[in-house]
């Protein structure tokens, strides 16, 4: 617990990564998906699989480079969990 003056008290919570990931699962959530090793590269795509080693599968997903902005659709697809940097969800 972490405490903010003499009178309030915050408590700070812990989520499992996993459970993250299948609550955008669940709800559908368009995610950004950074890779390990690739700067110039990320996907968006809505997760509708999943399992314990964090291998995802996208629906709609796009590649998306940061250098020329240039989108490219490539549909359903499947990452590997060990390439996989950061889940980011975002807003269309």
């Amino acid at each position: 617990m972490a405490y903010c003056g003499q009178s309030q008290k915050v408590q700070t919570v812990m989520v499992e990564p996993v459970n993250l990931i299948f609550s955008y699962l669940q709800n559908r959530t368009w995610i950004q998906v950074w890779f390990y090793e690739q700067v110039n590269v990320w996907l968006e795509g809505c997760i509708i699989g999943l399992d314990e080693c964090m291998n995802l599968i996208l629906d709609d997903a796009k590649e998306i480079n940061s250098k020329t902005r240039s989108r490219k659709q490539l549909g359903w697809i499947m990452l590997k969990g060990d390439n996989i940097t950061l889940l980011l969800s975002v807003t269309n």
